[in-house]
């Protein structure tokens, strides 16, 4: 095997690289923060006193899970369109992958609400805020501050899977990627530098969140 080495056809294409990099960064940024809100409300639906929300809650977290968000991507993406419903390949991924999300932050957020202290619900309460008003106030900061690494996990997660999106001809990383492998057939080169820059970037969030975490201590 005499395959050379030759990285100069990758980086004259640098810049693109780097471009789907920002992009898939952008989804998983869109993506994180529509489904923290349904994460949220899902975890609060499933610890309610309410049957009916936390059946709702358990059924959302049951279907969304065990289905591949690729699946997912293509189902909204493709089939949506059949009932009237159009919308275009951004927001059909940022959509696709928030309701993924959001089905893996209710557990996160939900083991949160569990680790709050009693004693912090309940001297909310005392001094005369209401049950919303404890929950906003009092329980969420806790709750946040303790689901940190898991939330910072599912980030992590989210980007990655932001590649998905080149099934639908989002220009992101895998997607550039693809695109100068298929024009210079410098296969190792092009996925190697892909690689390079998903693991630079990853390492990069981990440690911000890192700093974050020691910033804020925990309850």
């Amino acid at each position: 095997m005499n395959y050379t080495l030759h990285f100069g056809a990758v980086w004259a294409s640098f810049d693109h690289l780097l471009g789907g990099l920002a992009i898939g960064l952008a989804l998983a940024v869109a993506a994180v923060a529509v489904g923290t809100v349904i994460g949220l409300l899902s975890a609060f639906a499933s610890v309610s006193r309410s049957r009916l929300l936390r059946g709702i809650s358990g059924t959302y977290v049951l279907l969304i899970r065990n289905i591949p968000l690729l699946v997912l991507v293509l189902l909204v993406y493709f089939a949506l369109p059949q009932t009237g419903i159009r919308l275009d390949k951004y927001e059909s991924f940022i959509g696709s992958l928030a309701l993924y999300a959001g089905a893996y932050l209710t557990e996160v957020f939900r083991a949160g609400l569990l680790s709050v202290p009693k004693g912090i619900v309940e001297a909310g309460r005392a001094i005369g805020l209401t049950r919303m008003q404890t929950n906003i106030s009092v329980v969420m900061p806790v709750m946040l501050r303790n689901s940190l690494p898991s939330l910072g996990n599912t980030f992590i997660g989210m980007f990655k899977d932001s590649s998905i999106a080149a099934a639908i001809a989002i220009p992101e990383l895998t997607f550039e990627a693809r695109k100068i492998n298929v024009d210079t057939f410098r296969v190792v080169e092009t996925w190697t530098v892909a690689s390079g820059l998903y693991i630079a970037a990853c390492f990069t969030i981990a440690a911000l969140l890192r700093m974050l975490e020691r910033r804020f201590p925990k309850f």
